[in-house]
Formats: C-alpha cells, sequence, structure tokens
C-alpha cells in the first residue's frame, strides 16, 4: 500500500458510525464543511470591511471569490495545523496565496484565529441545525398521526417493567411527540452569533480611534454577512453559546433515546405490540429470521453518548483569561460529534416514526395477561364504599393471590364471601362487576390527554 492509500484508509469515512455514512448531518459536518466555514468567515470579514471602507471592494471580492473549500488542499492544511494548534493559521497562508497579491494583505485583517474558528463553528452548527430541525419535524408529525389514530387503543400502562394500569398507545405515544417537540423548541431558539474580538476581545486592531462605534457597526456588518446573529461581547472565554448548544443536542439525544427505548421494549418478540412496516430492520448475519431494530439500537447508543460529550463542552466553560489554552481545543471534537450523533439520530427517528404500526390485537391480548389484576385500583375505588376499606382490601387481596396462580380475577371474586353477599343482596351485578374488569373502560383522561398534547404545535422559527 502506497503512502496516499495508507493516509487515505486512514480517515473516518464512517465505519464505525452506521447511519452517519452518506447521510445529510455528515456531509454537513465533514472536514470538508468545517473548511468552507471557516472561509466563508475569512469572506464575510472581508466583505464587511469592504462595506465599512476599510478596505478596497475588489480585495473583498477577490477573497471571497477564492474562499472555496474544493481550490484548497485539506489534508495538507490538517497536517500544517499542527505547528499552531489550529488550522486557521495554515488556512489563511493558503488564502492569501490564493489571491492577488494587491488583496493578500487584507486577509484575515484585524481579526484572530478563535474569531474566525468560533464562527465557522457557529456556521456548521447553524447549517446542521436547519437539517436536524427539518428532521424533526418529520418526527413530530408522523407521530401526531400515530397519536391521533390510537387516542384510545388501550394497552398495559408498565411501571417498574410490571404491568401497572391500563393506559392507551395514543397517550404513549403523544409523550414521545411532546419530548421531540421540547428538544426542537430548545434547539430551534439557540443564540448562534458570530465571534469577533481580535486578539484578546477588546477589538483594537479593528477599532478607529476617531469613530470607536464604527468597530460595532464592523461587528453588526459581519454577523449580517455570515448570515449568524450579532454577539453582544466577544465570547472568546464566554461559552454560552457553546454550552447551550451541548445541552440542547443532548436534550435532543435524550428525547429521541426515550422513544427509541419503548420502540425496542414494545418490539420485543414476547411483547410485539408494534412493528416496523417502514425502514429501520436490520437482518442478522447469523439468524435469517431476525429483523433487528436497527434504527431504534442507533438512536439508543446516540443517547448514551451525547451527555458525555455536552459535559466537556460545559466543562470548557471555565476558561481562563481572555483566551484560554486547551478549554477552547476540547470544544471542537466533542461539539462535531455531538452535532453528527444527534444529526444521524434524527434522520434515523423519522424513518422509524414514519413506519411504525400499532398492533392492537397484542396489546388487548397483553392486557389479559394477568386475567384482570391490572384493574385491581380501581376495584379497590369502587368496593370501599360498599364493604369498607378495610374488608374490601382483604377480599381483593384474597382473590388477586388466587389469580395471581392462573384463575382470572372474576372467577377469585366471586368466590370471596363478601363480594358473593355483595351480589346476592343485588348491590352489585355480574355485568357491573364485569365492566369493573375491563381494562378498555380504565382509562382515564388518556384520550383526551392525546388531544390536549395534539393541540400544540412546534413554535415557529425566525
Amino acid at each position: 500500500m502506497t503512502s496516499p492509500e495508507r493516509a487515505a484508509s486512514a480517515l473516518d469515512l464512517g465505519l464505525l458510525a452506521p447511519g452517519r455514512a452518506g447521510s445529510r448531518v455528515e456531509v454537513e459536518t465533514g472536514d470538508g464543511a468545517y473548511l468552507q466555514g471557516l472561509l466563508d468567515a475569512e469572506a464575510a470579514l472581508a466583505r464587511a470591511q469592504s462595506s465599512a471602507g476599510e478596505l478596497p471592494k475588489q480585495a473583498a471580492e477577490a477573497i471571497t471569490s477564492a474562499a472555496q473549500a474544493d481550490r484548497f488542499d485539506l489534508r495538507q492544511i490538517a497536517l500544517d495545523a499542527r505547528d499552531g494548534g489550529n488550522p486557521v493559521i495554515p488556512l489563511v497562508a493558503a488564502l492569501r496565496a490564493a489571491v492577488p497579491d494587491e488583496a493578500a494583505a487584507y486577509v484575515h485583517r484585524g481579526a484572530t484565529s478563535q474569531d474566525i474558528m468560533d464562527t465557522a463553528t457557529m456556521l456548521v452548527a447553524h447549517r446542521t441545525r436547519a437539517v436536524i430541525l427539518a428532521d424533526l419535524d418529520r418526527v413530530a408529525s408522523a407521530l401526531a398521526t400515530l397519536a391521533a389514530r390510537h387516542r384510545a387503543t388501550p394497552m398495559a400502562g408498565r411501571t417498574l417493567t410490571q404491568h401497572a394500569v391500563p393506559t392507551t398507545f395514543g397517550l404513549k405515544v403523544a409523550g414521545w411527540r411532546s419530548l421531540v417537540l421540547d428538544a426542537r423548541d430548545r434547539l430551534a431558539a439557540l443564540a448562534l452569533p458570530a465571534q469577533l474580538g481580535g486578539a484578546a476581545g477588546t477589538l483594537a486592531a479593528l477599532a478607529d480611534s476617531d469613530e470607536p462605534a464604527a468597530v460595532l457597526r464592523l461587528v453588526e456588518s459581519f454577523a449580517a454577512e455570515s448570515g449568524l446573529e450579532v454577539p453582544v461581547l466577544p465570547w472568546h472565554v464566554l461559552r454560552t453559546p457553546i454550552a447551550e448548544l451541548g445541552g440542547a443536542l443532548a436534550l435532543t439525544a435524550g428525547a429521541l433515546g426515550k422513544f427509541a427505548a419503548d420502540v425496542l421494549v414494545l418490539g420485543r418478540t414476547e411483547i410485539a405490540e408494534i412493528r416496523q412496516s417502514g425502514g429501520g430492520a436490520g437482518g442478522s448475519s447469523a439468524m435469517p429470521h431476525k429483523a433487528n431494530p436497527v434504527n431504534a439500537a442507533l438512536i439508543a447508543a446516540t443517547a448514551r453518548q451525547v451527555p458525555a460529550l455536552a459535559a466537556v463542552l460545559y466543562s470548557a466553560m471555565a476558561a481562563e483569561d481572555e483566551r484560554p489554552a486547551g478549554a477552547w481545543h476540547a470544544e471542537w471534537q466533542n461539539l462535531r460529534q455531538a452535532l453528527r450523533l444527534v444529526g444521524t439520530a434524527t434522520e434515523l427517528a423519522a424513518e422509524l416514526a414514519e413506519g411504525l404500526d400499532a398492533r392492537p390485537e397484542k396489546m388487548a391480548a397483553n392486557l389479559a395477561i394477568t386475567g384482570g389484576l391490572i384493574v385491581s385500583e380501581r376495584l379497590v375505588g369502587a368496593l370501599e364504599p360498599l364493604l369498607g376499606r378495610s374488608a374490601a382490601r382483604t377480599a381483593l387481596t384474597a382473590a388477586s393471590k388466587e389469580a395471581a396462580d392462573g384463575a382470572s380475577l372474576s372467577e377469585t371474586l366471586i368466590e370471596q364471601p363478601e363480594i358473593r353477599a355483595l351480589i346476592d343482596a343485588d348491590r352489585l351485578s355480574s355485568d357491573e362487576l364485569a365492566d369493573l374488569l375491563d381494562p378498555a373502560s380504565y382509562l382515564g383522561a388518556a384520550p383526551h390527554l392525546v388531544d390536549r398534547a395534539l393541540r400544540r404545535a412546534p413554535r415557529a422559527t425566525t
């Protein structure tokens, strides 16, 4: 194998990231996208300075024209970045070499490496966020349809792994959607500002001593040219934008993780209350009969990784001085990995939600497994006024123990002297008892909760 071939085989092509390979988010977060973000930041700065009359229009046009990622040797820039500790230093040299001599002096004028790197990071985040939000909207839409269809479809509610009381599949799905909307709205509301502060956050190299306010207008123009928000202050060591983005990505991963966790449980062979009719199911290398829940598994994996990445981003807030050593550098890969993981998970979740089917017949069969024990809470409330608290609980406890051995709760209840006496005295009919034991008639406000949840719409994005 030749040296170039070895170098190519060393690159991250997604072998250990199934789902990411070939996805839209991979394109938006790759090294090429990051390089383009750096170049876009340099070009935006040149245009802003040109608009302010600080450099010739022809120089800004030349810099913008040259700022195309495919014109640069990305690998060489990465290798050269070892000397200065960040890729901006070799990129600036390469960009100066790519423009006419008369424009070279205006490249990167008054900026520092962190200005360009942070702005590029926000550009990558901005572009990736658009992909993520579009897929979250797909997830929310598909779940809304599923929840409305099954607003009153009874199923077993489970707490601490055991049957608790009946619920509806629609309410469970509405809960998934609610979490997705929480994450989507938080992500959409994030401020993603440009960064411009100069060497130590004072804008000294950019300020005009005769008109100090002009530099603030330059910052506004730079933000507008880059398509990002205007920062109140240079945020070299004020890392709220990065930390909040990490937190929102962790929330999104967790929201999708809850959806995936339930899909994994409900799709087990012995439960089988849902099935995937669309994408997201994969085969096994050894067992031909299997249709593994691949999408849900990969989403669950994301939910376990992103919180740790967000923790690094939060820890980087404790950054010393006006520009830190190490804290800023620690953010780069962790933030990009969080964007990649969440972007992949949202695309997989959209496919999963759009291809998910409920199986009401299996839900009904599973509701009947305990022979009526799942409505014991209801029976307590119904029998206490007739028998008194102590007698009602004694009768139900005895009947439940017998039912747990395989008999139906209806049969064991009727055998209890206290219950038989109620029936004989016409204080409780067999039909009333049957209704009390019907899980489908003990859904509480579940269907109405679904209706209320579905009235929530995603917040409008600005």
